[in-house]
């Protein structure tokens, strides 16, 4: 995964996004997935890491050191892509960041499939989230996008079945969505939600936003 040019600003707020070449699969397996939400807490950091040295009965959440060159607000990661929401705290920080991720990614993608060459389809994306309203829209998003895994055009024609896409949301383990609703794991350690406006001061108000897109009504 390239390494950007342009400079994203300290302090400003970012949706990055990337899929595989040719909109391939990049997660396989149970593997696949933990792996990528692991590197995204154990690669946020000044230090280097190695993730290939860790003992069979290592973490990479045990990795402690250095200090962190981004804050992460939410992600959420799909069979061929991923999305991240963001802000850096130290001078090219997400750059930095994205570049350790994708680098420790691929080299575990492709050694474990024996495979050769770039899994990314070129630089990730960046959208500036300069507007309130959108950023707090962009948590919503993020987390509601499993949904298109059993109803792909559910945001064209609405939700057929609300309580079947409620579970399956609330099922899907590889994305923030567990840590808003208070659930307490080891994942919490990747966000940083203290660097974030305060949308959602409770689990609840975050449930409520969630039910609201869903169209959710409760009893």
């Amino acid at each position: 995964m390239s390494i950007r040019e342009a400079n994203l600003v300290d302090g400003e707020y970012y949706h990055i996004y990337n899929r595989g070449n040719s909109k391939q699969k990049i997660f396989h397996d149970n593997e696949d997935y933990s792996r990528f939400v692991s590197l995204l807490y154990a690669c946020n950091s000044t230090n280097s890491f190695r993730i290939f040295t860790l003992a069979k009965n290592e973490s990479p959440y045990d990795f402690e050191g250095g200090k962190k060159i981004v804050s992460i607000g939410a992600y959420c990661l799909m069979p061929n892509h991923f999305h991240i929401l963001i802000t850096p705290t130290e001078e090219k920080g997400i750059s930095k960041f994205m570049q350790k991720l994708g680098t420790a990614y691929s080299m575990y993608y492709n050694k474990k499939y024996k495979r050769t060459g770039g899994l990314f389809e070129g630089k990730f994306k960046s959208q500036h989230l300069s507007n309130d309203r959108y950023l707090k829209y962009l948590f919503s998003y993020i987390h509601l996008n499993p949904i298109k895994l059993i109803q792909k055009n559910w945001r064209e024609v609405g939700i057929k079945n609300k309580k079947e896409a409620l579970e399956y949301l609330q099922n899907y383990k590889y994305s923030s969505y567990f840590d808003y609703l208070g659930i307490k794991r080891i994942q919490n350690k990747i966000l940083n939600a203290e660097n974030f406006p305060e949308y959602f001061p409770n689990n609840k108000s975050f449930q409520k936003e969630i039910f609201e897109w869903l169209n959710y009504k409760t009893c």
